[in-house]
């Protein structure tokens, strides 16, 4: 089971957060960019995470809750990330697929609670699904329990029809939740790890 850590974006001390994590076993930062549009919260700009995010070892999963997504990609693809996931509810998604795969970065399709699988289009031309399992924009919610099945649903699409992406979920994962998720190939945790005074211990916890 792959980790990828969702840290806490607070401006004051979010560096020494990275830098913790990125001296652990984790196998991405997750990173949530928000506008205030596509959700009701807002985070620091893609000018303050490109600044924030320089320097950092790990790979980078970026996660997009944006109308927009045309800008972020341009500048955040400077931080050479391994993924960057859009939203499957915004429109016309499918181009922002294509303008992250001209910059050889892995593509990824965020679905929402009530969004159905059958209703993605891009399941054959993505690198990684990142399944929601809370509502996006606020963090430590409780994981809504019927989108744990959407991970099998992927999981049977993507041997099927020879699909080549990882299923990862995003929302109320912590060891309590953990015993349920085995068909995903990648947890986003965030407030369980970084809320705790041992980063390593929580990550080797969900492995």
């Amino acid at each position: 089971m792959k980790i990828s850590v969702s840290f806490l974006k607070n401006k004051t001390d979010v560096r020494d957060t990275l830098e913790k994590l990125d001296e652990t076993t984790a196998d991405f930062i997750h990173v949530d960019i928000m506008d205030g549009k596509f959700t009701s919260e807002k985070t620091m700009n893609e000018y303050e995470f490109l600044d924030c995010l320089k320097g950092i070892k790990k790979p980078l999963d970026i996660h997009l809750m944006v109308e927009n997504p045309t800008n972020y990609i341009e500048v955040l693809k400077k931080l050479n990330p391994r993924f960057i996931s859009v939203h499957a509810e915004i429109p016309d998604y499918k181009k922002y697929i294509d303008l992250i795969h001209s910059y050889n970065i892995g593509a990824g399709i965020a679905i929402n609670p009530k969004t159905r699988v059958m209703n993605v289009e891009c399941l054959d031309n993505v690198e990684y699904v990142l399944v929601m399992s809370v509502n996006p924009g606020l963090g430590g919610q409780k994981m809504i329990p019927e989108t744990i099945e959407k991970l099998d649903i992927l999981q049977k699409l993507k041997h099927e029809k020879n699909y080549n992406y990882l299923v990862s979920i995003d929302g109320g994962v912590n060891l309590e939740s953990r015993v349920f998720l085995n068909s995903a190939d990648v947890l986003v945790s965030g407030s369980y790890i970084c809320m705790s005074d041992n980063f390593q211990e929580k990550i080797d916890s969900l492995k």
